[in-house]
């Protein structure tokens, strides 16, 4: 059975690295033949801010964006979210996808990929954490941390992982792997 593995990239802003070390990420999947991956970069998505009169656990959606973003979150068996910090948290655009919906994101794993500086985008993920519980979901603990990122992209701007960071996305998948295994078991009961 292939599991439905959605890969979103968080970072809109002109210049962002994200869609690089995303493709990277992509080429590690290729490996583990478990997935179905879809990438979805939010700059493409193009959410407004959140603009839903009901709220999402409703599920009464007005709005073509939200119906549409609605059934590909629906339809995935796991995430993975390629994040940077900006000032010590994440973008405003991956708080709004979460914040869109509700019971599309819950029983479903998901882990993050994270880059910057010295913090390798490590506090962006734990500002994520509380709204990825809430939603239900449950939060990978391996997770693939890049530090002082830019190093390893090249001048034609491709990411290049080092042993460290292959390493960690291979754990991180195979991780991923067993409790998105767990929690499609439990969904299908229910």
């Amino acid at each position: 059975m292939k599991y439905n593995l959605k890969v979103i990239v968080a970072s809109t802003r002109p210049g962002r690295k994200g869609m690089a070390i995303a493709e990277w990420f992509l080429d590690v999947l290729k490996d583990f033949s478990e997935f179905e991956v879809e990438l979805l970069d939010l700059k493409a998505v193009d959410l407004p801010f959140l603009d839903e009169a009901e709220h999402p656990r409703s599920q009464k959606y007005e709005n073509d964006h939200t119906k549409k973003w609605s059934a590909v979150i629906a339809e995935a068996d796991a995430f993975v979210v390629v994040t940077p910090e900006y000032n010590h948290g994440p973008p405003a655009s991956i708080v709004n996808a979460l914040d869109f919906l509700s019971k599309e994101w819950a029983e479903k794993p998901m882990a993050f990929v994270s880059y910057g500086g010295v913090s390798a985008g490590t506090r962006a993920v734990v500002r994520l954490l509380p709204s990825v519980v809430a939603l239900g979901m449950m939060p990978i603990p391996q997770a693939v941390n890049i530090p002082f990122f830019a190093q390893f992209i090249d001048s034609d701007g491709k990411f290049e992982g080092n042993q460290i960071s292959e390493k960690a996305a291979r754990n991180m998948v195979n991780e991923l792997i067993r409790w998105t295994t767990a929690l499609k078991g439990m969904r299908v009961v229910s």
